[in-house]
């Protein structure tokens, strides 16, 4: 049986999300039990449910709380969840509230994998070959990253491309300027000694190649990866938009819409990041899955499944085994 905790509270959507996930997931998996968190009076539904145990907490951690007002508020939802899974010895915990708080907090009380140096955010990204992702690691837990780090980021990465995408040997690149070895920051080229005699290591990637599929985990420096990730939404967002425009232009461009809806919502659908579940704090002693801040039911039910499958994977054990050079 999986055990997961769940923040209720957080959120923009607050219960309206969180409450819709985990009964779609307690429809579609009967190996699950959830410890769920949040205002009791909301989630009455559960009471008599055996899978569900119900943690009451009243209070919801702002967004833009810090490390500090995170650990001092033992009252919040967030804090309450993190807590749980070390006092109840669950397997992960999910939530879609402060991301500052969520990360810090399970850095403190969970803490981190023995020999990790500094705990990473991962994040899957579609690519244009079908049902194909390639990972980022770090897209933000941290700013500034030593040479070991980015290497402990690769393993990290080749461990979780192997649980979550089912294969043996993940190719592994490090984020640069240009595909030479001579190529890359001061810290990047560094890594890239250590990372060199690796198997799965392929060198250097590009931004604007990282999306052709060729690449399956692509490390970098937290402050590199996360003006990445925001640089990316903000062109999806911005030619998803300009699309949109162009076919309301005029009443041909309408017509024309109509008959090529069916692919762009088919694009629409594989470009979903929802869908994706998701980030994952990689590198500390359980499996904290960060939702999207504004879930709905469905991409919150997502992010459970993520944190399931890595918990029914054994995926910090085999971080552990990665980092040691075990197979």
């Amino acid at each position: 049986m999986v055990k997961l905790v769940i923040d209720m509270s957080g959120g923009d959507n607050g219960v309206s999300a969180t409450i819709g996930g985990v009964k779609l997931f307690l429809q579609d998996y009967s190996d699950v039990e959830f410890v769920l968190v949040g205002k009791k009076e909301e989630l009455k539904e559960f009471e008599n449910n055996e899978r569900c145990t119900i943690i009451d907490a009243q209070e919801i951690a702002p967004m833009e709380c810090t490390a500090l007002e995170a650990m001092r508020n033992k009252e919040t939802s967030v804090y309450k969840a993190v807590n749980a899974v070390k006092e109840l010895n669950a397997d992960g915990v999910v939530s879609a509230g402060s991301t500052g708080a969520f990360l810090s907090l399970t850095t403190l009380i969970n803490k981190r994998i023995e020999g990790v140096s500094r705990p990473a955010l991962i994040l899957p990204f579609p690519t244009k070959q079908d049902n194909k992702y390639v990972v980022f690691l770090d897209v933000g837990a941290s700013n500034e990253n030593s040479p070991e780090e980015l290497y402990q980021f690769a393993k990290m990465g080749e461990a979780y491309y192997r649980v979550v995408f089912n294969k043996e040997n993940p190719t592994l690149y490090l984020m640069s300027n240009g595909t030479e070895e001579g190529k890359g920051s001061p810290v990047s080229k560094e890594a890239f000694k250590l990372l060199k005699d690796d198997k799965n290591f392929k060198g250097y990637i590009e931004a604007r190649a990282v999306y052709e599929g060729y690449a399956d985990v692509v490390a970098m420096d937290g402050f590199t990866g996360n003006v990445f990730l925001k640089g990316a939404e903000g062109m999806a967002k911005m030619m998803s938009g300009m699309i949109k425009d162009a076919f309301k232009s005029s009443f041909v461009s309408k017509i024309g819409y109509l008959f090529a809806r069916k692919g762009f919502k088919g694009l629409s659908n594989k470009m979903d990041y929802k869908k994706v579940g998701g980030a994952l704090l990689l590198g500390v002693n359980t499996i904290p899955v960060k939702a999207h801040g504004n879930s709905d039911p469905n991409s919150f039910y997502c992010s459970i499944r993520v944190c399931y499958n890595l918990a029914k994977g054994d995926v910090v054990n085999k971080i552990k085994q990665s980092l040691n050079g075990a197979k």
